[in-house]
């Protein structure tokens, strides 16, 4: 991951709704939610989800898939595991090795 890519993942979550979105998918696990079920679930108006769903997606925090006329969205996990990975590369005083112990633990397979 290059730096502005994890600019852009930190800020597309340094905001209040759009990290309830993420949180929201990321416990739904690998079957994801319908844009209309997360409106629901946090009391957003859907045109305001809709901003906030494209600024994560831009930013590859989520992905989605169409079913029909409704859009399904997914936590991207590994977009997640990659911005963690680019936070701690240089931990453990220059020995990063000793941190992927950690990043294993936090990947899923989802």
């Amino acid at each position: 991951m290059e730096t502005n890519e994890a600019i852009s993942s930190l800020s597309s979550l340094a905001h209040e709704q759009r990290l309830a979105v993420f949180r929201v998918l990321v416990k739904a696990g690998p079957k994801g939610m319908i844009a209309g079920d997360i409106a629901s679930r946090l009391d957003i108006r859907p045109n305001t989800l809709s901003n906030n769903l494209a600024i994560l997606a831009s930013a590859g925090m989520v992905r989605s898939t169409r079913e029909g006329r409704a859009i399904r969205y997914h936590a991207n996990m590994e977009g997640m595991r990659e911005l963690l990975a680019f936070l701690m590369e240089d931990c453990c005083g220059g020995h990063p090795e000793q941190c992927q112990p950690v990043l294993d633990q936090i990947s899923c397979k989802c």
